[in-house]
């Protein structure tokens, strides 16, 4: 089957959205499908090798200066490849914080209008490409792209897949202003979507009302795993025990909370062994590099400081060595998280995980039994599920062996290729 996935780039962050596009592209590709990556707005990133387009379409720099003025909305061919460079959009992408609300919520309004959007010849650029590669499947990565699909039905006329990976998040997030346009517009093109596919019930339920379509037309498939290089976790040093957080760093991912979790745990617990010690790894934004600031400092004021320890934005390689030196994962979202694959790696080297009672989370535990569920933002709940935990090493032991098993067995990256072809062949016969 000839496929096109178009994807979005996160700038120079690595994220889960991309990790999980490069795992389920190259999934297909192994299954022999042939699979064309086509990026838009920068350059993918991820830890993984991934095979992409070199062309990237609605580059964010014509994107943003085609919001500005109307001069940029006319200009040549030539101009705007100038602004798409792949490396000029990589250099450009690290100052994309400085980008202000409003900014944003006016470009998402006006990207989710399509053909009556100020993206217009952005739109057309990418139809008139896909038009030559003639795909018998077009698979977009999330719902913010889906103003796409109604060119493609009406100038293409192949199926469209939608993936949903968290974008409501982002939309709840808008200036209030430009929240019920962003809504209005979406519901408005999801209309030509032929299928969306989310990672769990949960945000299928959550999606179903903003896109205008009922939570029976959401397809689950849940998220998979490249499971090369993953093994158990080494045998641990019984007079410590590691707490691990991989995630961005950023307010809603929970470090602060878990920092805190870690602090009470000590401050109740002393130096009594096993001794217990919070490592920290994941991207992090010049944005929020105070709020890590704050979190180091209140840990060096509780005298933990040397047991704390941030390892920065880690490769494959170091995240895989990373993982086998962890006693339990934790990352306590304050929101309702779709996918948590890092969850999926922490089972596949054999840790067990705490997580909060939202999102995808209860219905992964209560598949796997890989872990415990936390009160969500409930500090004193966390600090009790770690330290059952630390208390407990042979049913911390059999919990990740558990989740290891469920890894190997269902959430794998063929098995999540496999439900995803299904899902096209529904459409394409």
């Amino acid at each position: 089957m000839k496929i096109t996935y178009i994807a979005a780039g996160a700038g120079g962050m690595i994220c889960g959205n991309c990790l999980r596009d490069t795992t389920l592209t190259a999934a297909l590709s192994q299954l022999g499908h042939d699979v064309e990556v086509v990026p838009t707005y920068t350059p993918i990133r991820t830890d993984e090798a991934a095979d992409t387009s070199q062309r990237v379409f609605y580059g964010g720099i014509n994107v943003y200066l085609q919001q500005k003025s109307a001069i940029f909305r006319h200009t040549p061919a030539a101009v705007d490849w100038l602004f798409d460079r792949p490396a000029l959009l990589r250099w450009v992408s690290r100052f994309a914080v400085k980008t202000q609300p409003q900014d944003l919520g006016e470009i998402t309004v006006s990207v989710l209008e399509g053909a009556h959007g100020r993206q217009r010849k952005e739109l057309t650029k990418l139809i008139a490409w896909l038009g030559e590669r003639r795909p018998q499947v077009i698979h977009l990565t999330n719902s913010m792209l889906a103003a796409i699909a109604p060119a493609v039905k009406s100038k293409i006329g192949v199926p469209v897949v939608c993936s949903l990976q968290g974008e409501d998040y982002f939309l709840a997030h808008l200036p209030e202003r430009y929240q019920q346009r962003a809504f209005g517009a979406l519901r408005k093109v999801a209309r030509s979507i032929d299928r969306f596919v989310a990672p769990c019930r949960d945000h299928a339920a959550a999606l179903a009302p903003l896109l205008g379509v009922p939570e029976s037309a959401i397809r689950i498939v849940r998220p998979g795993l490249n499971l090369q290089g993953f093994a158990e976790r080494t045998p641990r040093n019984p007079a410590e025990f590691v707490i691990g957080y991989l995630a961005r760093v950023s307010p809603e991912k929970g470090l602060q909370q878990l920092a805190e979790a870690f602090r009470q745990i000590r401050q109740k617990r002393g130096d009594r062994p096993p001794l217990c010690k919070l490592r920290v790894a994941g991207w992090l934004g010049p944005e929020h590099a105070a709020y890590l600031e704050q979190v180091r400092q209140t840990l060096d004021r509780a005298g933990l400081g040397t047991d704390f320890e941030y390892l920065g934005n880690i490769d494959r390689a170091e995240k895989l060595r990373f993982l086998r030196s962890l006693d339990v994962l934790s990352v306590p979202v304050s929101y309702r998280a779709p996918k948590g694959a890092y969850v999926l790696e922490a089972w596949a080297a054999g840790v067990p995980v705490v997580e909060p009672r939202i999102g995808v989370f209860p219905e992964l535990l209560a598949e796997t039994g890989g872990g415990l569920l936390c009160e969500p933002e409930n500090t004193p709940s966390l600090a009790a599920a770690l330290e059952r935990l630390i208390d407990c090493p042979a049913e911390a032991r059999e919990m990740g062996l558990r989740g290891r098993q469920a890894v190997y067995e269902r959430f794998h990256s063929r098995r999540l290729a496999e439900e995803t072809v299904a899902v096209y062949q529904e459409l394409v016969s």
